[in-house]
């Protein structure tokens, strides 16, 4: 990713942080009145059907918990990117983003080398004018599409060969071959980055459409999680083929079919992860692979008791061809492993 491309996504990025920077993977939740009638939030009409993974966060209260305020406390940082992001865009990204959708789909780009395409909806309170000077002022590029202006970021040109340049090299580096993200004020106050072809699909499903709402698949699940404020479901190829895990791994996996995350993030984190298998079979293998991890995860961690106190937080659970983790990390739990987080070794001088 080139810098200009960088910064043209970094709202999209900032976004994957705050759910990954928490700790775990995904989970569930929202208020009441972001919810419809179908179940999750309103944002998921702006997703096609044929959506193979799509996640929430809310990212205000994560940003507000007690947890992070502690973790902040424990592992402070600068914030010098974040405070020139405001500068430059007008958004601060502790206040003014709320919530979070994110979305995967089958590619609709050519070029797309990993298969995929991916939307980002954050809702929020963004200075739209100073937003859009920002990406102009980057050299970014501008479409109308049906009332709404698209972004995208300026192509990269080539480097000028040297004159004694008789060869072509025989591939170009991988991000050339990456579709650059699109960013597009939706309606007021939310904004979509992601694949241009995926931005424009938003655009068109704004009056309405076929939306992943209609499919049942991805709605029963969601519907099935319990509350949270940071939610996941998805199939699992979908997963892996962006995780790029490879084939040697893939192979140790039984057949899981789709997972699930919902949780809670607030003075703990409180969640449950699900996988569904092919059969009952692969169920109970995935469930042993499961259980061997965690013994061979004890046996290393020895008497300690942070580490004692974690594996106690987490119950193995399920029937037929579903497998649960629950997870329950309390403050106490959580302030051990702070603890020794803080006594780790700091890198040595000259590193």
């Amino acid at each position: 990713m080139t810098r200009k491309t960088r910064n043209f996504v970094i709202a999209s990025l900032v976004v994957l942080c705050a759910g990954v920077g928490t700790g775990l993977v995904a989970y569930f939740g929202l208020s009441t009145s972001a919810f419809t009638a179908a179940g999750g939030p309103d944002e998921l009409r702006f997703l096609p059907s044929n959506a193979t993974l799509v996640a929430f966060a809310d990212v205000h209260q994560v940003m507000t918990s007690e947890l992070r305020q502690k973790l902040r406390t424990a592992m402070p940082f600068t914030g010098d990117g974040q405070r020139s992001f405001e500068a430059e865009t007008g958004i601060n990204i502790e206040t003014d983003i709320d919530r979070v959708v994110f979305g995967l789909t089958p590619s609709v780009d050519a070029g797309d080398r990993d298969g995929s395409s991916a939307l980002v909806l954050a809702r929020g309170r963004f200075d739209a004018v100073r937003i859009e000077s920002f990406l102009r002022d980057k050299g970014a590029t501008t479409e109308q599409y049906k009332g709404r202006t698209v972004f995208t970021p300026p192509t990269r040109s080539s480097p000028a060969a040297p004159p004694d340049a008789t060869t072509v090299p025989p591939s170009a580096p991988p991000e050339s071959h990456s579709t650059p993200s699109a960013l597009v004020f939706l309606e007021p106050g939310l904004v979509g980055v992601g694949s241009p072809a995926l931005v424009r699909r938003a655009i068109d499903l704004r009056d309405g459409g076929d939306s992943v709402m209609a499919s049942e698949p991805i709605m029963s699940r969601v519907r099935d999680l319990e509350n949270g404020n940071v939610w996941a479901v998805g199939r699992f190829d979908a997963l892996t083929a962006r995780a790029s895990l490879g084939q040697g791994m893939m192979g140790q996996l039984p057949a899981i079919t789709w997972f699930s995350a919902s949780g809670q993030v607030d003075s703990g984190v409180r969640a449950v992860l699900k996988a569904e298998t092919r059969d009952d079979e692969s169920a109970t293998g995935l469930r042993d692979l499961i259980r061997g991890f965690m013994a061979l995860a004890r046996m290393q961690a020895g008497s300690r008791p942070e580490f004692q106190s974690l594996f106690e937080s987490v119950q193995l659970g399920g029937a037929g061809q579903t497998v649960t983790l629950n997870i329950d990390l309390t403050p106490q739990t959580l302030e051990l492993l702070t603890g020794a987080m803080g006594r780790l070794p700091g890198p040595r001088p000259g590193r």
